[in-house]
């Protein structure tokens, strides 16, 4: 099984929708170009940011073979596969054709809110269950409950196929102690744009991002400065794109990238519930910094 190399920064791809919520496909192979064109590292289909609870099993397959074909090769593809029934994701990798895909970006378990040693067992049935290398998926904010640094050692530790962990949890400290205490080829990645900048100071490996989607030239050549100690330069960037950090989130992600997107004329505004599109207020603070990022 071949390692799949995740520095520099993949994008958390979203799923533009029509008018009549439907999936437009046109908006996403134009995305795809976007992405590809302007440097970015690979591409995570199914995430959190593609709305992936509110589409059928259909619509996600549809999904996972338009990207696969659109691409092409021409970057890795992460897949996201991920949810709160372990033998519903045991099920799913045992059933999915992930010939086209690299990597599968797991979930801690949200709402039902296991132990550390439940999410350890989740952990190793999915590494159990799964073709391709897996890398753990950290968001408390989401899932109600957080994986301790303990746990991502252990994971790390036991088994080879978790090649990394994609931290969200905001906690800074618990991400230095995975980056000192884990083997050496595991990859941190950042789940946060707004603290890709420090982690990678810290030994992370880029960044799975969601300003990506609207910013993957300048966003990645952060990363890409920072990944080779330009410090200045890379905060230099990462300060021009501070409030637009906060700006895609006040109102929930994807609702503000997508307004971004929409604004630079990609996608419809266009979300399914129960996501909703940003206020009007946030709207338009967020098309005044697109004006001055030009």
């Amino acid at each position: 099984m071949g390692r799949i190399n995740l520095q520099g920064m993949g994008v958390a791809l979203i799923t533009p929708f029509k008018s009549d919520k439907s999936i437009d496909f046109d908006a996403l192979a134009r995305l795809l170009e976007y992405q590809i064109k302007n440097g970015i590292d690979y591409l995570v289909v199914l995430g959190t940011t593609a709305e992936t609870p509110t589409l059928t099993p259909d619509e996600r397959r549809q999904i996972r073979e338009f990207v696969a074909d659109r691409v092409a090769g021409r970057l890795p593809l992460v897949l996201g596969v991920g949810g709160n029934s372990t033998d519903m994701v045991v099920n799913e990798l045992k059933t999915t054709d992930l010939s086209k895909f690299s990597a599968i970006l797991s979930v801690v378990p949200y709402y039902n809110k296991p132990s550390q040693e439940g999410i350890y067992q989740h952990y190793r049935a999915v590494v159990e269950a799964s073709p391709l290398p897996v890398i753990l998926y950290n968001v408390p904010g989401r899932t109600g409950v957080n994986m301790t640094a303990e746990t991502t050692l252990r994971l790390s530790n036991e088994f080879p196929n978790i090649v990394g962990v994609k931290e969200a949890s905001g906690n800074i400290t618990q991400m230095d102690d995975i980056i000192k205490r884990k083997r050496d080829d595991f990859m941190v990645i950042s789940g946060d744009d707004g603290i890709t900048f420090p982690l990678i100071t810290l030994g992370a490996v880029g960044v799975i991002s969601v300003i990506g989607n609207a910013f993957p030239k300048e966003f990645s050549r952060m990363v890409r400065l920072a990944l080779e100690g330009d410090y200045d330069r890379a905060r230099a960037i990462h300060h021009k794109f501070t409030e637009m950090f906060s700006l895609l989130f006040v109102d929930g992600n994807p609702a503000g990238v997508k307004c971004a997107l929409n604004a630079m004329g990609f996608i419809e505004n266009v979300l399914r519930l129960p996501l909703v599109p940003t206020r009007l207020t946030t709207d338009e603070k967020i098309r005044t910094v697109l004006k001055a990022l030009g």
